[in-house]
């Protein structure tokens, strides 16, 4: 199986919390749902994880929202655990035994040799890394030169404010999970991964400006088109793990909320509510109604 054209890397990239980079001009006025019931109110946005600073995007209904909820529901409840993140890179993103450069084939050894000369970077580095480690390494790099910081990204915004206002904070998943959806894969998988990344890194930014503009218009259609689409038709076996399953779950675990009272917001990545396996679809299928908002 091949790995994901450039569109479908681009929601990949979105799994991994802690490398993802979108690029998002000011000001912007993002997608929200809404879920009501007798007793309980939830919130729903999806989110960009790394953002320049001098974005404005605080919507009049993103700050009702925060001050309304006591719970916040993130994709995994602290993104800037380094300390639970580098014990679980070295666990599953590192191999000592086996070089990178010896999972390679010579083409793509010259195309890694390529960019990270572009990126002064020394390609020795790379070589105890796991190929789906060098992937994400490597795609963060044009975005991270441009400025873009994972500081800025809505998830810790979110966090920030809910941490001031004494709100609770869960995670759907842990930093384990997330990390193993990439470090699961099998080598050959990885390894394509990899190879497209270092074909599609440089082209990868004007596709996430098309991605900026969809998410500050709160044009889900197009988010869909971009993030899902082509990830559903060309790997779907990877599509299902990535996005519907998880959708699945989440959509299980607000069925549970829903049982109990108050107002929760939760915060996931866009690619999450745009398509046809969304999260707001998953909910409907166990008797849901989710509103714009």
């Amino acid at each position: 199986m091949t790995f994901p054209c450039r569109r479908s890397l681009v929601w990949v990239f979105g799994a991994f919390v802690l490398l993802v980079a979108l690029a998002v001009p000011a000001k912007a006025e993002p997608a929200m749902w809404v879920i009501r019931d007798k007793d309980s109110t939830i919130y729903l946005i999806g989110t960009l994880h790394l953002l320049r600073h001098d974005t404005e995007w605080n919507s009049a209904k993103v700050k009702k929202a925060v001050t309304e909820s006591t719970e916040l529901w993130l994709e995994i409840a602290d993104v800037d655990d380094q300390a639970t993140l580098l014990p679980l890179v070295a666990k599953y993103g590192m191999d000592r035994e086996k070089p990178l450069s010896s999972k390679l084939n010579p083409a793509q050894k010259e195309k890694l040799a390529k960019l990270t000369e572009t990126y002064g970077i020394p390609v020795v580095s790379l070589e105890t890394m796991k190929p789906w480690m060098a992937a994400l390494m490597l795609a963060v790099l044009p975005l991270q030169k441009s400025g873009y910081d994972p500081n800025a990204g809505i998830d810790r915004f979110l966090k920030a404010q809910a941490e001031k206002e004494g709100d609770k904070i869960f995670g759907f998943e842990t930093m384990e999970q997330q990390v193993r959806i990439f470090a699961d894969m099998p080598e050959s998988e990885q390894v394509a991964f990899l190879d497209e990344t270092l074909d599609e890194v440089e082209k990868g930014l004007d596709l996430l400006d098309k991605l900026a503009k969809a998410w500050i218009d709160g044009d889900t259609e197009t988010i869909g088109r971009i993030l899902v689409d082509d990830f559903k038709k060309e790997a779907p076996a990877v599509y299902q793990k990535l996005l519907v399953q998880r959708n699945v779950a989440w959509s299980e675990k607000i069925v549970e909320m829903l049982k109990g009272s108050g107002v929760q917001q939760i915060a996931v990545g866009a690619a999450h509510l745009a398509g046809p396996d969304s999260l707001q679809v998953q909910l409907a299928k166990r008797g849901i109604k989710v509103e714009r908002y």
